[in-house]
């Protein structure tokens, strides 16, 4: 394989090997821990202009299928490996994951030490990097890249129009539950199991008019995860405040940190994100911990909640907001992700709670 070299923003270089398209590429550098899952963490949205590091170190040994994916593209704009594999070993498996990336225009880097670039990342915090084919070619990449923080990657990813989840609108009466879903980047794993629970999916984009969300009837409006920095989606925010208390809403990772900015909150940026399959979170209602999967790079701010806005949901590695709930709006919000897709299935019951706001709302 042709070499390809990272350079960081702190002028390391890391050498390896080129594999997927053989195009020049730079943006924030951030790594994903999880062990499985490749296929999902290329097709979450979330991960928009970012380079992912993943820390498992053989990435690609089941291939890839037509059932994983998240949304209807790759997402990252480049892959980072330790080794990936040509030689894929799984019944489901259509092609390499080289193959993939190649498809769809989506360079990749392997034979570079990942766990030096993740040590990197932990000490100093995530920075911009470029990958290209000479080290003076990524240098000048990198330095003619914008700063991650000072773009809008939600416009990027959301979809253009609405359209109903699985294609129809269901009859009067078959679904008892209608939900509006804004798409700031969402995974397809959100739609599924709201299906799964009864409700008619509708996804429209993230900057829909508020009242023109309200026309539409919803018996809840879900505010989905998605990339890049909160404090560049006023319009979304505002949005979020205009029915916040006419409907009931459920927020995940950035949906969550849009609800907080609606009602009054801060948000900063984390040092290195949350990204992975193994993050501990208690639920302060009850005391229970649950392992879960998370993919974000800002948190709210505890010391900025105004009057009402609980917090509900703590990460037991750093204490940060991980959930939110209002002592007087139908409304609440996690940061970590529900749906998992990849990681462990233990918070789905999110959902169920969602239902219960939606049928209580009614009632």
């Amino acid at each position: 394989m042709p070499a390809a070299f990272l350079v960081l923003e702190d002028g390391s270089v890391h050498r390896g090997e080129a594999f997927g398209a053989n195009i020049d590429t730079a943006g924030e550098v951030v790594f994903n821990t999880t062990m499985t899952g490749y296929q999902e963490v290329l097709t979450d949205p979330s991960y928009a202009g970012q380079l992912v590091t993943l820390t498992y170190p053989l990435i690609g040994n089941y291939g890839i299928n037509e059932i994983d994916f998240e949304s209807r593209r790759i997402q990252v704009s480049a892959l980072v490996v330790r080794q990936h594999c040509d030689a894929p070993s799984h019944g489901s498996s259509t092609r390499t994951i080289h193959e993939y990336l190649e498809s769809e225009g989506v360079p990749g880097i392997s034979g570079v030490d990942t766990r030096a670039i993740t040590r990197r990342l932990r000490s100093s915090g995530v920075m911009m990097g470029a990958i290209a084919s000479h080290p003076d070619a990524a240098r000048a990449k990198l330095e003619a890249a914008t700063s991650y923080d000072e773009l809008d990657h939600v416009r990027n990813v959301m979809t253009g129009t609405a359209y109903d989840w699985g294609g129809t609108r269901q009859k009067a009466g078959e679904r008892p539950y209608r939900v509006l879903v804004t798409d700031c980047g969402l995974k397809y794993n959100i739609l599924r199991e709201l299906t799964r629970r009864g409700c008619e999916v509708s996804v429209v984009p993230a900057d829909t008019p508020a009242e023109e969300l309200l026309s539409l009837n919803p018996s809840g409006v879900l505010l989905s995860p998605g990339p890049g920095d909160p404090r560049m989606l006023d319009y979304v925010v505002e949005n979020a405040r205009r029915i916040l208390g006419r409907v009931p809403v459920m927020g995940i990772c950035l949906g969550h940190q849009i609800v907080a900015r609606a009602l009054g909150a801060e948000t900063f940026k984390l040092k290195f994100g949350h990204r992975g399959g193994n993050h501990p979170v208690r639920d302060m209602s009850d005391g229970r911990v649950y392992i879960t999967a998370q993919n974000h790079g800002y948190a709210v701010k505890a010391e900025s909640l105004p009057a009402g806005l609980e917090v509900s949901h703590i990460n037991l590695n750093d204490d940060t907001v991980e959930g939110l709930t209002h002592r007087d709006l139908p409304v609440f919000t996690i940061q970590y992700h529900s749906e998992a897709s990849p990681g462990p299935r233990d918070n789905e019951y999110l959902f169920d709670r969602f239902v219960t706001l939606m049928d209580d709302f009614k009632k």
